[in-house]
């Protein structure tokens, strides 16, 4: 047995038990400055963030200098911020190392995220009073991996997303004093905590270091090999599907083939649904995890806003009032944001069958942005518009410190700038429209102006296509059965309605972006693209580079200069 402030862990590991050794923090991503005051706005306790050449995320908007401004906001207002340093480094890394530690160590950050132990080794001899975490990327599994870095000097280490909730349970018993993060909603990846080659193989950008090209979300088909040496895709229509069966068979299981099973469409063999642990969430705070993560450095501010406020709710309905905790309504919350399908992925031991989506890889959700206020006065709200709105559409206004959110339905908008009325309005310019307080005439606007802060989200109801409607609903149902509800007639009946819905838009399908070779490189210098890093063609972008600041890329204008015809 073992004791930790007065809580008794057994070593049966009781993961019912109800007493709460400790409270948890709510951690949301950070891209960009906005999308972290959205994250504090909305209720996250912490953030993550770091600038796109010296972490995981190549896409992150954060400068040096960012990073500072982001970790002194969050101070200002009571909350932590912890830097992303878990890139693996190649050598073209390390002399960055010493201003990146010397800049930052001035704001004291609240920790340092890394999965390198030679950089975990030269932060902790040159900033030896900063809080040093484990990244996922450390692939962390068991309590042995935890106690390790414990004595190397963590504070805390964040588990790999594989590991079970049994599992967390047991390394919370043996580990009782150091902090343990572990992920409950965001991407899943397909290989261990990123640890992937499927990416640089395709397309020569390293998932490894924060590039990676989604390759595993791709839509593969299959095609066969002719004695004469041709290739050619083997039709599957209402004349041949009957024809073919597929299987593999490994080396040393002679006579046992596994079934490939594909249609018309090609599959998504390898396109995990989004994890999402909001049913289980009362498990987590049970036995006092520490930091409960979301991923998403890469999305939208919607995303960001939307999740930390559902989250933020859940967490103190539950401190509130353990015993009557229900998960149901703030899972309501999170299926307005866009997903892939939620899953429990790893909670529960093995993947079931509805933790991939073998139909369809893009994120989907009845809701979708329709702006951000800027500004309240005594008469307008102004809003930021950021999808397209037409006459009769209602605006869904979501405060950040109610339960409740405000309905409008619009049909006329002002521009504030050009001040003209129109009967639609566009995001392409992200123009600001000001609505008269007047059309509330169900709410007290007296309060408005605390209500709804600068960067209030608002969000509308979205026009679904056949197979989008089809495909929710069939998430839906995937998700019912996995918590142990739900039918397997019903989901095999939304199967069925996928597919047709699918199939009738099929023809219009076109990649968006370069998929192979060469053109895939955007010239920015993203760390981990091998095709920047590598080719002769980006020499002398490459030397441009040496010059930039941390955290900056390569701008339009810079990339065309910099290619070598």
């Amino acid at each position: 047995m073992l004791v930790y402030k007065g809580v008794r862990f057994f070593n049966n590991i009781d993961t019912n038990q109800t007493t709460m050794p400790r409270t948890s923090e709510l951690l949301m991503p950070a891209g960009n400055l906005q999308k972290l005051k959205m994250a504090i706005l909305y209720g996250a306790d912490a953030v993550y963030l770091g600038t796109p050449d010296m972490s995981l995320r190549t896409k992150s908007a954060f400068s040096l200098e960012e990073v500072v401004e982001g970790v002194e906001f969050c101070h200002k207002h009571g909350k932590r911020a912890y830097l992303t340093l878990n890139l693996f480094s190649h050598n073209k890394d390390v002399a960055k190392l010493e201003e990146y530690i010397d800049t930052v160590r001035k704001v004291k950050p609240d920790g340092l995220i890394i999965a390198d132990p030679g950089i975990f080794q030269y932060v902790k001899d040159r900033a030896p009073e900063l809080e040093l975490h484990i990244s996922t990327q450390a692939n962390v599994c068991s309590y042995l991996s935890v106690d390790f870095w414990q004595k190397q000097g963590a504070s805390l280490v964040v588990l790999a997303r594989e590991v079970t909730y049994a599992e967390l349970a047991e390394i919370r018993q043996h580990c009782p004093d150091v902090k343990l993060e572990a992920f409950v909603h965001g991407a899943m990846c397909m290989t261990y905590s990123g640890r992937c080659m499927l990416s640089n193989y395709m397309v020569e950008r390293g998932a490894n270091q924060g590039n990676c090209a989604n390759s595993c979300r791709w839509n593969y088909k299959v095609h066969m090999k002719l004695k004469d040496g041709s290739i050619q895709e083997i039709p599957l229509n209402e004349h041949t599907k009957e024809m073919f069966e597929f299987f593999l068979e490994e080396g040393v299981r002679e006579g046992e083939l596994m079934p490939i099973e594909e249609n018309e469409r090609g599959t998504y063999i390898l396109n995990a649904k989004d994890l999402c642990l909001m049913p289980k969430l009362d498990d987590y705070l049970k036995i006092g995890i520490d930091s409960l993560k979301v991923e998403g450095r890469n999305k939208s501010q919607y995303y960001v806003g939307l999740v930390a406020r559902a989250y933020r709710r859940a967490i103190d309905a539950y401190y509130a009032d353990p015993e009557n905790w229900d998960y149901k309504p703030y899972m309501d919350e999170l299926y307005k944001v866009q997903n892939r399908g939620y899953s429990l992925a790893f909670h529960d031991g093995r993947l079931t069958n509805m933790a991939h989506n073998y139909e369809d890889t893009h994120s989907l959700a009845e809701y979708e942005f329709a702006g951000l206020v800027n500004a309240v006065d005594d008469e307008f709200i102004y809003m930021q518009v950021k999808n397209k709105i037409v006459a009769g559409d209602v605006l869904e206004f979501v405060p950040p410190s109610s339960d409740h959110t405000i309905l409008l339905r619009i049909y006329e908008f002002h521009d504030a700038a050009k001040d003209i009325v129109t009967e639609s309005v566009s995001a392409g310019q992200q123009p600001v429209i000001k609505i008269p307080l007047g059309l509330f005439d169900q709410e007290d606007t007296s309060g408005f102006k605390e209500l709804m802060p600068e960067l209030t989200i608002v969000r509308k109801e979205k026009a679904l296509t056949k197979d989008e409607f089809d495909r929710i609903k069939l998430d839906k149902e995937a998700h019912a059965i996995e918590m142990g509800g739900g039918s397997q007639i019903s989901y095999d009946k939304r199967l069925d309605s996928l597919q047709t819905s699918l199939d009738a838009q099929l023809a219009d399908r076109v990649p968006k972006t370069p998929r192979i070779g060469i053109e895939g490189c955007c010239g920015k210098g993203c760390n981990g693209c091998l095709m920047f890093w590598h080719d002769p063609l980006y020499e002398k972008a490459r030397e441009l580079m040496k010059a930039k600041k941390q955290g900056q890329m390569l701008d339009r204008d810079m990339k065309s200069e910099a290619k070598v015809s």
